[in-house]
């Protein structure tokens, strides 16, 4: 049975008090299931419109089913395994502002909207000189933001209570400001009147914001009985580990108006959530992304077969505890606790997380959750942390495309595989030739936000390790890393 509203006569209407960019996975396991529970146990009475990112998306198929999917939660729930179905009934339409602007439009100005939530990736909170006032709609998402919030300030003549609060979900430092710090860019850019500024600065808020929930996806390869368990058939079912965490930076009155802590929810409202930050994308984060290109090349799939694995799970906790937990701020006793938690989410017997899932972005990924540890951990001891050093270079061999003779699918912005698929077309092999290629990476400031040659000895340390993954490939240069055989010497 096809699912949509007729069908599943148990789900309820709310109106929209919440705009959604974006309309992938993660939002959908994990704010929307939220806003659900809200709905559920606390009367929150908010729907929420959807708004596709991109020009292509999946908003069409989310409105096919008339904003009606399930959310499937396993995990461990007071120290019980757990697995739970969620019919999430808040959403009200999806909306494609590429072909449907007059319905964007007529969600941006709607009186009753309250938040926008979004998650457009870590490159999607990005500046574009390229973005005028006029265009419908902008091609960023801090250029729509800042069109929005004017339509929005015209239509109501400035009425503080039309503001708008900001639920960033972007894994990026201070996501919520420096949406705002682009914003209010574009305003000045388009010589926007100065009352439209106050406006902004008195009645929006823009938080910053910090989530955490494994979100594996569809589950491809036990839809059928899925679907044949809930009696529908959902095209959008989307599995999600039971642990949820969400830091939110806001004053009180933001919390009072978004109580979910009250709904039983595990949500943080903090005046500062700088400690949360760091230890949450520089282990959990820092650790998958650091990880997955050293597991997929070993012939690993997923996360948990990965931590399984004798080599795999070794580099994953030596990277973890040897070099990650070092550069942190905190206790040592506290920081190994939260390691352990957080590692121990890997073992979840009901979760498939692929890697190639969360390649996706990998390059801004790596940026945001793994320079940051390299670099503190030489600034700290005057040497290089060779995991995390060994884990760039195993990036830059998954960007080939290629291993083993197998050719696999990369996922990430069209030019950044373009450079690869010309730097690696370019590269005989050779040591020298392999060095050209990691200094071409290193020097991608755009990035990096800086030259990575310029930190000593990681030229030469990430070209050795890559040299070693080409010559005697991933699983015996895993090995060679973790026994601490030196391959550097022997590829001298």
């Amino acid at each position: 049975m096809k699912l949509n509203r007729e069908t599943a006569s148990q789900a309820k209407s709310y109106p929209s008090r919440i705009l959604q960019f974006g309309e992938g996975n993660f939002l959908r396991a994990f704010t929307d299931w939220i806003v659900n529970k809200m709905n559920q146990e606390i009367d929150f009475n908010s729907g929420i419109d959807v708004v596709q990112p991109l020009p292509t998306g999946m908003v069409d198929m989310l409105n096919d089913q008339d904003g009606l999917y399930h959310v499937y939660l396993k995990g461990i729930k007071d120290g019980e395994p757990i697995q739970e179905y969620s019919l999430i009934d808040c959403i009200n339409k999806g909306i494609n502002p590429y072909t449907h602007y007059e319905q964007y439009q007529n969600a941006i100005l709607n009186p009753e909207l309250r938040f926008v939530v979004s998650n457009t990736t870590e490159a999607g909170i990005s500046w574009d000189e390229n973005d005028r006032l006029d265009m419908k709609p902008q091609n960023s998402f801090p250029g729509k933001v800042a069109a929005l919030l004017h339509q929005r300030y015209k239509a109501f003549q400035g009425d503080p209570s039309k503001g708008l609060i900001f639920f960033p979900c972007e894994l990026i430092d201070r996501n919520g400001d420096i949406l705002k710090k682009y914003v209010l860019q574009h305003a000045r850019k388009w010589e926007l009147e100065a009352d439209f500024f106050d406006w902004i600065e008195n009645a929006c808020c823009f938080c910053n914001t910090l989530v955490d929930r494994i979100v594996p996806g569809f589950p491809k390869d036990d839809i059928q009985a899925i679907q044949e368990e809930l009696g529908f058939e959902d095209k959008l079912v989307v599995v999600g580990e039971y642990f949820h965490f969400w830091v939110i930076e806001a004053p009180e009155w933001v919390e009072k108006e978004f109580p979910a802590k009250k709904a039983g929810l595990d949500v943080k409202f903090v005046k500062d959530m700088t400690r949360y930050r760091e230890q949450k994308v520089q282990v959990l984060n820092g650790c998958h992304t650091g990880s997955y290109a050293v597991s997929f090349l070993s012939g690993i799939d997923t996360v948990r077969e990965a931590f399984e694995n004798l080599e795999t799970g070794e580099f994953m906790r030596d990277l973890v505890y040897d070099e990650v937990l070092p550069v942190l701020d905190g206790p040592d006793k506290e920081l190994k606790s939260f390691a352990k938690k957080i590692l121990e989410r890997f073992r979840n017997p009901y979760i498939r997380h692929q890697w190639q899932s969360i390649a996706l972005n990998a390059m801004s990924k790596w940026e945001t959750r793994n320079l940051p540890s390299l670099l503190h951990y030489y600034e700290n001891n005057g040497m290089l942390p060779q995991k995390l050093v060994f884990s760039l270079a195993a990036m830059i061999a998954y960007f080939k495309g290629e291993a083993n003779g197998q050719h696999y699918q990369i996922q990430d912005d069209k030019w950044i595989m373009d450079f690869y698929k010309e730097a690696w077309a370019e590269c005989d092999g050779r040591p020298i030739s392999i060095y050209q290629l990691v200094e071409k990476v290193l020097r991608l400031e755009k990035v990096w936000k800086r030259d990575l040659n310029e930190v000593p000895n990681l030229t030469i340390s990430v070209s050795h390790y890559l040299f070693l993954i080409q010559q005697v490939g991933m699983r015996k240069a895993v090995k060679a890393v973790l026994h601490k055989n030196n391959p550097l010497m022997q590829m001298s």
